[in-house]
């Protein structure tokens, strides 16, 4: 890989996942944050679950099928977000030939549709099986860290890549506690949803209007508190660092966070195997932080670092990446045309 991902022997059993981590164990269902519902939204809200679990009892060579097609589908009339991922192929790789960009964007689309059929058997009946297609790789980085930071969590550093919305929910599912930031969305049905699947399964959703105080609080419990750092930060909160070779706004408070808290970053990234069905929680070493006490020189270098690790996980496997959001939206320059013009 690189200096940033530096890979730690893995433990003997690691491909069944059998070795535990020092991870807190799950504290029960974590209380509801789901936000109050009018009688039109709850009406939608109990719909969609219905739907979510009669769709569950397809068996998996259908329902995979179905989400596959699904993708496909989107690939070929959702000409918007092809064109964005394309340019954004052109950026991550221009050694590439527009074949092969495009062979990458349609396959990343595929994959998308799986995590859709991951979906709904989160949301359905018989979701805790998922367990079991969810393996870890170098548990013992968690052992090694419990030393150096005794009585303290960590920062999950990962990205919408592989099927994400597994990393959580498989981590949960295998019995150990772990908190994520929700951005509360328009569609307060849609919304609703997820916190509903989220919690469930045992993730602690933590509101991003109260993020910063409540995940400050948690990790110096104990807490590991997972945020996925590959997507567009807006002018106020970005801090611009190199992604692809490109100058990327990346949120600078994932940096503050881990300097306030005093945790280590690792990051963990959740990778889709060649069955296209069972997936590997692969966990690497800590990203050193920089630390000279000059504030916005050491943002910078860490979240630089950050931006690597991330980086190099999509060049590793640049189908599982999502491909279509527009990274490279805020430009360094206010008034900047626009990369995806």
């Amino acid at each position: 890989m690189g200096d940033v991902l530096k890979r730690g022997a893995p433990p003997a059993d690691s491909a069944d996942g059998a070795t535990k981590p020092d991870f807190p164990l799950a504290r029960g269902i974590p209380k509801s944050t789901r936000i109050r519902l009018g009688l039109k939204d709850r009406l939608i809200f109990w719909l969609m679950v219905a739907a979510l679990h009669a769709l569950s009892f397809l068996p998996d060579f259908i329902l995979y099928k179905l989400g596959e097609a699904g993708g496909l589908m989107f690939h070929r009339f959702d000409r918007r977000h092809v064109r964005i991922g394309i340019r954004n192929l052109e950026i991550a790789f221009p050694e590439l030939s527009d074949p092969e960009r495009r062979r990458i964007l349609r396959a990343s689309y595929v994959n998308l549709g799986r995590t859709g059929a991951e979906y709904v058997r989160l949301g359905g009946f018989f979701y805790r099986r998922l367990a079991r297609r969810v393996t870890y790789n170098r548990l013992d980085i968690w052992n090694n860290l419990t030393p150096r930071y005794p009585g303290k969590g960590a920062l999950i550093l990962t990205a919408h890549f592989g099927g994400f919305e597994l990393l959580p929910a498989g981590h949960a599912l295998h019995g150990f506690q772990i908190s994520l930031v929700h951005h509360t969305q328009r569609f307060l049905a849609g919304d609703a949803l997820v916190t509903f699947i989220r919690e469930r399964v045992g993730v602690q959703i933590i509101r991003k209007h109260t993020a910063a105080r409540e995940m400050l609080r948690g990790l110096k419990r104990g807490d590991i508190i997972g945020i996925p750092l590959d997507q567009n930060a807006k002018r106020s909160e970005a801090i611009w660092v190199p992604f692809f070779n490109e100058l990327a706004a990346t949120p600078s408070g994932f940096d503050r966070l881990a300097m306030m808290a005093g945790v280590p970053v690792v990051p963990v990234f959740i990778v889709r195997q060649p069955d296209g069905r069972s997936h590997v929680i692969e966990i690497f070493e800590e990203i050193p932080q920089h630390r000279t006490g000059d504030r916005k020189a050491d943002a910078l270098v860490n979240t630089a670092r950050y931006q690597k690790a991330i980086e190099e996980m999509v060049r590793k496997y640049p189908e599982q990446w999502l491909w279509t959001h527009r990274r490279y939206r805020t430009r360094p320059v206010s008034g900047t045309p626009s990369l995806y013009a």
